[in-house]
């Protein structure tokens, strides 16, 4: 980020005589103007000059576009403050060397997640104070939103996002064989095997999609259960829920055989299973509605909340992004008016949620008609109300990715069994759990 050494010097002559000298004409932003305090933050604006910010994201192309849209949007609403969107490749790595060399950015897209993990660090700066003296609601915004965004009772951003996977269903396919969308685990199951078609031992149609290990943590909410224990500092899944959602895996793939791995990768690059119709039923986001609306236009499909468990559990995984400030930000004051703006007004979050087509984080513009008038968001709407985030860990999602996931896999394949699976799981887990509880 270049050096303003003028906006700099002339800061250091009038700070002293003007207290609140922030830049804070933000136009329409949400819960008032800044007032003299900074809330920890620094500002560098004097009268007359122009603060220039960074804000880094990993988003190009459309994503590029798209968040274009919004800071030329907050450039034009106000004469204090200039955002400029910098495209960072590997981002993550390029924000801890600047965070400690002096070229941090000042607001920075956020994967939500990754809070915990950072956070410790103390490379991110809390909004707290700015929250409570602009009187900006934590109610406006998803509880579990906000959980991912906190570290040790601090919290250090504002959710851009929010999603949840539902389920996909070709309406085509279930009226033609009499069905209705499953409710629960025994009416996916029993949809599933009638909507397969085989040819000899080739798969045409799959019932359902089981392709996705990484999807194990949304069953077994479904099932009852709970990734890591009460403590927070073990798995909790070698159980008879863990159990449940293998066996109901091992049903659809093994028994009823609705689905075969690999079935969809070997359909060729580019070909998705659910457009074509060749899969019947398939887990996913509202990040796909655009898709399917787009290419599928001989595709009429609907959308309900993930099936029930067993004793009628609801599950899925809340996940997300958010904007952050970065704690080496020589702006922080003008920092958090942007994300103000954006994450703290309707009008600003409606802009970017029809130039996005993704569900804000901020609850007051879900009753827009953008939402209310199109029944495809409400499925996902419904689920978002009990849709949880992944347990908050510094190493979960190590322990997800190499002690859990793999050993699923290897199950899907036919190359482990249930009980041997969750067993290896278990220990692996733990041990990556305890190896990464520190952040370092």
């Amino acid at each position: 980020m270049k050096k303003w050494i003028g906006i700099l010097i002339t800061c250091a002559m009038v700070l002293a005589v003007l207290a609140g000298c922030s830049g804070n004409n933000s136009g329409n932003g949400g819960g008032g103007t800044a007032s003299s305090s900074n809330g920890g933050g620094q500002s560098s604006s004097g009268s007359g000059d122009v603060v220039e910010l960074t804000f880094w994201g990993d988003w190009g192309g459309e994503g590029q576009k798209q968040f274009e849209t919004m800071v030329d949007a907050f450039n034009k609403s106000q004469d204090k403050i200039r955002v400029k969107y910098v495209l960072q490749q590997d981002m993550i790595t390029k924000f801890l060397t600047a965070a400690t060399s002096g070229g941090s950015p000042d607001v920075m897209f956020w994967d939500r997640w990754r809070t915990n993990l950072y956070a410790p660090k103390n490379v991110l700066h809390p909004i707290d104070e700015y929250m409570a003296r602009d009187g900006i609601s934590t109610a406006d915004y998803y509880d579990e939103a906000l959980k991912e965004l906190s570290h040790d009772g601090k919290l250090y951003g504002l959710p851009l996002t929010v999603d949840a996977r539902a389920l996909f269903y070709n309406k085509k396919m279930f009226a033609d064989a009499g069905l209705q969308p499953p409710t629960n685990w025994e009416e996916l199951a029993t949809a599933a095997k009638a909507l397969t078609k085989w040819n000899g031992d080739k798969l045409e149609v799959a019932g359902f999609s089981l392709g996705d290990a990484g999807l194990f943590n949304m069953y077994h909410q479904q099932a009852g259960g709970q990734m890591l224990n009460a403590s927070n500092d073990a798995t909790d899944f070698n159980n008879d829920k863990g159990l449940s959602v293998l066996n109901l895996w091992d049903r659809m793939l093994n028994q009823d055989k609705v689905y075969k791995i690999g079935f969809e990768q070997g359909l060729g690059e580019g070909t998705d299973a659910f457009v074509t119709g060749k899969l019947a039923m398939n887990y996913t986001g509202p990040w796909m509605l655009s898709t399917y609306k787009k290419y599928g236009q001989d595709l009429d499909f609907g959308i309900v909340p993930p099936p029930a468990g067993p004793n009628g559990d609801k599950g899925s995984v809340m996940g997300g992004f958010g904007l952050v400030i970065g704690e080496g930000s020589k702006h922080k004051e003008e920092a958090w008016e942007f994300v103000k703006w954006w994450l703290a007004n309707k009008d600003n979050v409606l802009l970017w949620a029809k130039t996005s087509l993704n569900i804000p984080g901020y609850k007051p513009a879900l009753d827009d008609p953008f939402f209310k008038d199109d029944p495809s968001w409400q499925p996902f709407l419904d689920t978002l109300e009990f849709a949880k985030i992944r347990p908050q860990h510094p190493g979960y999602s190590i322990m997800e990715g190499d002690g859990l996931v793999p050993n699923l896999q290897l199950f899907l394949e036919g190359k482990q069994d249930a009980a041997t699976t969750l067993k290896k799981a278990q220990e692996q887990g733990d041990r990556l759990l305890k190896d990464n509880a520190d952040v370092k």
